[in-house]
């Protein structure tokens, strides 16, 4: 038998921003025709120059998506989240993956094989309509973080990403504070944000003397959106 998807899994999938928005016929053909699959941390989900063989969504957990430099430096683009769909570029084009994708904590995917993608395409016109927009804001926030890259420092960006993270992987404790799930190092930052470890450091011990958050090992705690906000503005 398939495995099936736990409540909260099956939960994270159906309030995803982008699926919630789909037709029920085209939500309920796209279950039907996915797997399941669970990864331990770490695990390679695909690699850089591959072939494409499916589209996933994230029902619980994270995926790494990033590459290796030429150097040797490990260069994190992204975390995708629960609730968010991905691989479906490469299916597209037909080219291989861009980047390698690799399980960030136990992770559970749901996997529409290329095969399944396709027919899935053919069926619903819907969902190239779908699609396109979800593009388009993929687009629209790759402009946004190489805007911030050239135009903002380091503090502003770090805080916007704190805040990004919160939003995605954010626990309520009490009346303001929000503990951030997803476990991340000092240095995962960094990557995220193209600096070393050391500012990144920096940074945050600042806006913890600012009240605005409260760092523990592999655990951000926003203490104050505001002061988040108003350092992300500066």
């Amino acid at each position: 038998m398939q495995p099936v998807l736990t409540i909260d899994e099956r939960s994270n999938i159906d309030s995803g921003t982008w699926f919630s928005k789909l037709s029920l016929p085209l939500r309920h053909d796209i279950l039907e025709r996915a797997s399941v699959r669970r990864y331990p941390d770490g695990a390679t989900l695909s690699s850089r120059g591959t072939p494409a063989e499916a589209w996933c969504g994230v029902a619980k957990g994270a995926v790494r998506v990033g590459s290796v430099s030429l150097s040797g430096k490990q260069v994190t683009l992204t975390y995708v989240e629960p609730g968010t769909w991905f691989g479906d570029i490469a299916l597209f084009d037909g080219l291989p993956r861009t980047h390698d994708a690799t399980a960030h904590g136990e992770t559970t995917l749901l996997v529409v094989s290329r095969a399944d993608f396709k027919a899935l395409l053919a069926a619903h016109v819907e969902l190239y309509d779908a699609l396109l927009r979800l593009n388009c804001r993929r687009l629209r926030l790759m402009f946004d973080q190489i805007e911030d890259l050239n135009t903002r420092p380091l503090a502003a960006r770090l805080a916007k990403q704190v805040l990004l993270l919160a939003r995605a992987y954010g626990i309520p404790q009490g009346d303001e504070e929000v503990r951030i799930g997803l476990q991340l190092a000092q240095e995962d930052l960094a990557q995220l944000l193209g600096a070393s470890r050391q500012r990144v450091n920096q940074e945050l011990k600042s806006f913890e003397r600012e009240g605005a958050v409260r760092v523990e090992p592999t655990r951000l705690v926003v203490l104050s959106k505001d002061k988040l906000l108003a350092i992300a503005e500066r």
